[in-house]
This record gives structure tokens, C-alpha cells and sequence, in this order.
């Protein structure tokens, strides 16, 4: 089922409105808005859980299962440097990572399904969630409040710039790294820059510590066992001849494998206790577990990877390596069958990646997003309820 081209244009007009009005994690208020007001036009029915998201639902014509189709909505705090004619219009802030596209593409897929209830074999939810930036983000509030409870499927997707336009790109298994975040600080003794003897430097402290935690992933894990533990930020001093109190500095730690994640937190912990032992000097460390790895679902990976294949053919459909790059979608993937999809929009002459204050996406990928995604739900739900009624089939 191919997608019109009045149904083009209009998901094209929808996101750049939305690209026009970005809002940062947890403000999303007039993309609530705006989004339910569409579905409303649809006739589709909404409701929110946490007060920040918007959740449309659609029952078809006949009975079946549930299953979800997730779009991201928040923005990021970047000044735009696109020169786009729909560039943003609230300073310092843009939509740098895809998500107005996300939107669009949901909402289209929403209206598409909307004139073709006949042939839903169940319920589908669109969900449009909150805060993905953020941490903790809009996903595990919506776990929390429940969303997932009689839901059976859950579908996502990123427009992909390290993807070559117009390819399609699956994996099974952990798809997506977990995350993270620490933060230390390094209590010493202060003093003249002339009479270290007289100081504990926490400057020297704090730069032991960093060098030692880049043997954590080389010598402590298995070199099977993917992971990175990356230092962001480092804050010390403020005077070229002053030895400092303190230093402070956070991090980050990317994983496929849960047992990796505790094992790097005790490395994390016993570096920074030794170090800080034999100089003299006393710590404050603040550890926060983050999103989880994100696990696609073998057997829904692999519907939709056929799926794909069927409408854009087995040359543009390809494996890709897990990524370390998080993304909450992961709660969910956690607790049901979940698949999450990349949708390739990179080309050589836009090489700005996510999250840069150029970033663009090919608009062209967002009909081939609804018609990937509309064709998969509605063969997935009629395809399920065949095997309901001939369960020996």
C-alpha cells in the first residue's frame, strides 16, 4: 500500500510546524497540544498518563491484539544553524535529532490507519512520549504508570543519518546500548602553587583517577564484552598559582550486558577509593543506573525486516552493528516484545550528524516510514488473529 501524495504532503507540512516549535524534555505543552488536537481531527480518541504525553488509540473492526507505535517529541537545547525556511523560532533550542520527523511519520501512519479500520484485527496505540533526551526520560514514567500492561507489541524508529539514504537498517538482540552516569568529586587540601608539599592536590588526584579508569573496559572486562567509559566534564581550579580544594568530574557508561554494568561500577568505585587513599585525599561519588540496553525482539525484528524487504526489496534492507548510542525505548523493549527500526536519511553532501546545529533530515523518508510502518501493523495484527483462530496452523 503505497502512500499518496496528498498524505505526503501533509506529514511533510507536519513537520515543519513541529520542527518550527520545538520543546525541551519535559515541556513538551504545545506539542501535547498540537499532536492531540491531529488526532483529534482523525477521529481518534486520546488520553495521557503522566500529563506530558499523548496516547491516541484506535480500535479496528475486529478483535485481535494491542500493540504500540512510539514517537519521541522533545528537542534539544542547540542554537539551529540549518538556514531552513521552517528553522526554529525559539532560540537555543532545535530539533537536532529527528524527533519532529518522528512525529510526523506517526502521525501519518495514524491517519492513514484512520481510513482503514476494516482491516485492523485489534488495537493499535500511538504513542507519543515525552522526554527521550532527558534522564530519567518519558519512557519509564509511562512503564511506571503502566502503559505496557495488556499491550502486546510495541514498534519504534529512528531516522538515521549514519545510514545511507533510503536504506533500512535491522538488528536482532541488544540494538542499543545502556547508559550510565556518574559523578565525582575530590575533597583535597588547598594551597600555594610554590608549596605543593603542603597540599593534597586534588588536581593530581583526579587525573590518576581518570587515567586508571581507562584500564576498566582493556583489563577488568572480557574482551568479548563491549562498553565505554567516557569522562565528559573535568572542573578544577581557577588560578594559575592556587592548588584547589576540590576537583569534580562526571562520566559516562555505555553497555550491552547488565553483569558489564555492575562490574564497571565497582571498578568505577574502587579506582576512585584507591587513588584517593594513598594521596590523602576524601571523595563524594554519585552513581545513576540510566536506560538499559535496548533488545529487539528476534521474531518481531524479523517480521518487520521482511516487511521491509517486501517494499523497498532485499538490496536495501541491511544488518547493522549494535549501536552505542542510547535511546529509552529500551523500558519497553525491557518488559514486552519490542522492535526498533533504523530508517537511513545520511548522504554525502549533508554530513552533519545528530545532535549537530546543522542536522537535517530527507524528508522524502517520511512516507517511506508510514508505508513500512502501517503495512507492518496491519499484517502483524491480522497475521496474529489467523493464528488465534487456527492455532494448529
Amino acid at each position: 500500500m503505497k502512500i499518496e501524495a496528498e498524505l505526503t504532503n501533509w506529514i511533510v507540512e507536519q513537520r515543519r510546524y513541529l520542527h518550527q516549535n520545538p520543546e525541551l524534555s519535559h515541556q513538551e505543552k504545545m506539542t501535547k497540544r498540537y499532536i492531540k488536537e491531529r488526532l483529534t481531527e482523525m477521529g481518534i480518541e486520546t488520553y495521557s498518563l503522566t500529563g506530558k504525553d499523548v496516547i491516541g488509540i484506535m480500535k479496528g473492526d475486529h478483535d485481535g491484539k494491542v500493540i504500540g507505535i512510539r514517537a519521541d517529541m522533545d528537542a534539544l537545547p542547540i542554537k539551529e544553524e540549518t538556514g531552513l525556511p521552517f528553522a526554529s523560532t525559539k532560540p537555543n533550542v532545535m530539533h537536532a535529532c529527528g524527533h519532529d520527523g518522528h512525529m510526523a511519520i506517526l502521525l501519518g501512519i495514524a491517519k492513514d490507519l484512520s481510513h482503514k479500520k476494516d482491516k485492523i484485527h485489534g488495537t493499535v496505540l500511538f504513542i507519543f512520549q515525552h522526554a527521550e533526551e532527558a534522564l530519567p526520560g518519558g519512557a519509564i514514567e509511562l512503564v511506571d504508570k503502566n502503559l505496557l500492561n495488556g499491550v502486546d507489541a510495541m514498534f519504534g524508529y529512528h531516522l538515521w543519518q549514519p545510514l545511507e539514504l533510503g536504506f533500512i537498517g535491522i538488528h536482532q538482540g541488544p540494538a542499543m546500548a545502556g547508559v550510565d552516569r556518574f559523578c565525582f568529586t575530590i575533597y583535597g587540601k588547598g594551597g600555594h602553587g610554590s608549596m605543593p608539599h603542603q597540599t593534597v592536590d586534588p588536581t593530581v588526584v583526579i587525573s590518576n583517577i581518570i587515567t586508571q579508569m581507562q584500564t576498566i573496559v582493556s583489563r577488568s572486562l572480557d574482551s568479548k564484552d563491549q562498553a565505554v567509559v567516557s569522562i565528559g566534564e573535568l572542573h578544577s581550579g581557577s588560578n594559575y598559582n592556587v592548588i584547589p580544594h576540590t576537583a569534580y568530574a562526571s562520566g559516562a557508561v555505555r553497555y550491552f550486558d547488565n553483569e558489564v554494568s555492575k562490574l564497571i561500577r565497582k571498578r568505577v568505585e574502587a579506582i576512585i577509593k584507591g587513588v584517593c587513599d594513598s594521596f590523602g585525599a576524601s571523595f563524594e561519588l554519585s552513581y545513576e543506573q540510566g536506560d538499559p540496553p535496548l533488545l529487539n525482539d528476534k521474531q518481531l525484528t524479523a517480521f518487520v525486516q521482511k516487511k521491509a524487504i517486501d517494499i523497498f526489496g532485499e538490496e536495501r534492507v541491511v544488518q547493522i552493528n549494535p549501536i552505542m548510542g542510547s535511546e529509552d525505548f529500551a523500558h519497553y523493549s525491557t518488559s514486552i516484545p519490542a522492535t526498533y527500526t533504523f530508517i537511513g536519511i545520511g548522504k554525502p553532501s549533508h554530513p552533519y550528524g545528530h545532535h549537530h546545529p546543522k542536522f537535517d533530515i530527507d524528508e522524502a523518508m517520511l512516507p517511506a516510514g508510514v508505508e513500512l510502518f502501517t503495512n507492518s501493523v496491519l499484517d502483524y495484527l491480522k497475521e496474529e488473529a489467523d493464528k488465534n483462530e487456527n492455532p494448529f496452523n
